[in-house]
């Protein structure tokens, strides 16, 4: 997940957020068959495929997918279980994935992990997520329909070592920070899914919001109210907001790894 990252830069993706195995189905030569191949899913919603693992990073892919606005769904036309199909928006060629078998998928440390069709239709709607963010990145502060929290904070900016202020409207995990009540548009915004958020002293200020990501590669945010009982206020509306996509994350959860007979009873 995008998550930790800078509207205004664009999302931080320090890594690619899948890759593993599968079986592509071929479509050229004279005998057509399965062939295994590494795939790596990038943020920005692209399929890139290699002969072998060891290719990624040192050799081109032997070929790439845009799968933005591309259609997903399982696949049963070949009777060959865990087949998934893929048809890009653009163009007429449909791709068939799958994996050798449900134990393969969860033995997988990282892509096959997630059940293909699972993991790409989080993609996309992660990738939606995205655009709607940074529409509302465009929109002064109080068009932006519904916020989870509003009003004046402090954010500490590291690079001059003091706390400026910001015009804030909390949405969906995402927080927008902008110049002023009166501002045009946001100035950057905070990611926030993932993050987990505390009461935390920080240099001068004996309260203050900590918002820690979910990995060292991101960044730690302090923000700051106007007095303890605001700090109070904005903590609770932030996990709150962050918590509006755990249910997405159990059901995949549940999806993934299904709870066994006894569990359910």
């Amino acid at each position: 997940m995008t998550i930790g990252s800078d509207i205004a830069r664009g999302p931080n993706t320090p890594r690619p957020p899948c890759r593993g195995y599968l079986h592509k189905r071929t479509q050229s030569g004279l005998i057509k068959g399965w062939r295994k191949r590494w795939f790596v899913l990038t943020h920005d919603c692209y399929l890139y495929y290699y002969k072998h693992k060891r290719d990624e990073g040192k050799r081109q892919p032997l070929s790439s997918v845009k799968l933005e606005g591309a259609e997903v769904g399982p696949d049963d036309s070949l009777g060959k279980p865990f087949v998934f199909k893929c048809r890009p928006q653009s163009g007429t060629r449909v791709y068939l994935l799958c994996a050798t078998s449900n134990q393969e998928m969860k033995r997988e440390p990282s892509f096959p992990s997630l059940r293909p069709v699972a993991m790409l239709t989080f993609m996309f709607q992660d990738h939606v997520w995205v655009d709607v963010t940074r529409h509302n990145s465009n929109l002064p502060p109080l068009a932006v329909k519904s916020p989870d929290c509003l009003g004046l904070l402090h954010k500490m900016d590291r690079s001059k070592d003091m706390w400026v202020q910001h015009y804030c409207i909390l949405k969906d995990a995402c927080l927008y920070l902008y110049s002023g009540i009166r501002a045009t548009h946001a100035q950057g915004g905070l990611y926030l899914q993932g993050y987990t958020v505390r009461e935390q002293p920080h240099g001068s200020k004996k309260s203050t919001i900590e918002l820690k990501p979910p990995s060292d590669e991101f960044k730690t945010f302090y923000l700051c109210a106007e007095n303890p009982a605001e700090n109070k206020r904005w903590m609770a509306a932030i996990k709150a907001s962050i918590k509006k996509w755990l249910p997405l994350h159990h059901a995949l959860q549940n999806y993934i790894n299904p709870p066994t007979e006894e569990t359910r009873m």
